[in-house]
């Protein structure tokens, strides 16, 4: 069964697992104007505008702060999906076995680790309070096809690391993609990638999978439907 360790590590660091809930739900606002084409954004302006939209969110909807499971999903598929590269996020969590798996088992993999993600931290909602997001100086240039945009959460107490990774994509429906968060210093893809690794390790990329569904399904018992 796997471990409890990311949410562990984000716990020892304070405000991480909360600022890491609002990176997942990021331009999850109701109610804002469309999107504009992240292909015509700058990734800094991108990242800037939808941390402000999510922080104004999670202080304005009072089922979101209090983890509102369903919501939170219906949110996260029609708001955040677009602008995410989750595919090359749950691949390189999965690591090498991930060109192994068939095309059914890579859609499993990335159902599961979305509801993971939220499921593990759509109980930190609640303390989002008094927030506000500062990008810091941004050192891309024009030519560059993937990026790190730096950002600090500053609110009581210390500010917080929050730090994106962002690959540009062609096409109509490309543009600037998130695929890595980076809280306080903990990347989200590394930190998940030891343990799957040693979960496929010790029984396949199905162990995995069932790994994560049974952590989801107990997440559940608990869970505000």
């Amino acid at each position: 069964m796997m471990n409890k360790q990311p949410t562990a590590l984000l716990q020892r660091r304070g405000f991480a697992r909360v600022l890491l809930a609002g990176a997942l739900l990021v331009g999850s606002a109701i109610g804002l104007a469309p999107l504009a084409r992240a292909a015509d954004e700058a990734p800094d302006a991108l990242v800037k505008r939808l941390t402000t939209d999510v922080l104004q969110t999670l202080k304005s909807d009072k089922s979101i702060k209090a983890g509102d499971i369903p919501k939170i999903m219906q949110l996260v598929d029609t708001k955040v999906m677009p602008n995410v590269n989750f595919q090359r996020m749950t691949a390189s969590a999965v690591g090498p076995k991930w060109r192994e798996a068939t095309p059914e088992q890579q859609k499993r993999l990335q159902d599961a680790f979305k509801l993971l993600l939220v499921r593990t931290y759509a109980g930190a909602l609640d303390q989002v309070t008094d927030q506000e997001v500062t990008v810091r100086p941004f050192r891309g240039s024009a030519d560059d096809k993937e990026v790190l945009v730096r950002t600090e959460v500053r609110g009581s107490g210390e500010p917080v690391q929050l730090d994106y990774r962002l690959e540009k994509t062609p096409g109509e429906a490309g543009g600037w993609k998130i695929y890595n968060l980076n809280v306080l210093g903990i990347w989200l893809v590394d930190t998940y990638r030891s343990q799957f690794t040693q979960e496929i390790n010790s029984k396949g990329i199905d162990g995995l999978i069932a790994a994560l569904e049974a952590r989801n399904k107990s997440s559940a018992g608990g869970a505000k439907t």
